[in-house]
């Protein structure tokens, strides 16, 4: 798990699932803390708002570029769907956050040759796991 968790965070384009302009959100801590990092954070959400200053998208599909990561803030009964659509996009890995468990969706991203990490949170791993 933790060379899945290291190796996620040397990746440059995230997209957040669920980001929104809520400050309330965790999602909205989280992707500043990674665009603070250096990364290209791309916020996906229904309303596609512009949050931290980056142009949002209604889903994955469409996305106007590759990403590298797609990070999970949906609830567990939402994820697989959301994990099968990054399969099908390309992405190098998946981020499921604190709380989001769906042990088929990470068995089936896995089995694509996808990166998976789950019930965890980047900004929490950042100490032990992120780039120097």
């Amino acid at each position: 798990m933790s060379e899945a968790v290291q190796k996620l965070l040397a990746m440059d384009t995230w997209a957040i699932i669920g980001l929104s302009n809520d400050r309330g959100r965790a999602a909205y801590d989280v992707a500043k803390f990674l665009q603070d990092k250096g990364k290209r954070i791309v916020p996906v959400h229904p309303t596609a708002p512009v949050v931290h200053g980056e142009q949002g998208y209604p889903t994955l599909s469409e996305i106007p570029f590759e990403v590298d990561v797609v990070d999970c803030f949906v609830r567990s009964e939402l994820v697989g769907p959301v994990v099968d659509q990054a399969v099908r996009e390309g992405a190098q890995g998946v981020w499921m956050q604190l709380g989001v468990v769906d042990q088929q969706a990470a068995r089936r991203a896995h089995d694509a040759g996808l990166l998976v990490v789950m019930d965890r949170c980047p900004k929490i791993d950042w100490a032990g796991f992120g780039p120097r």
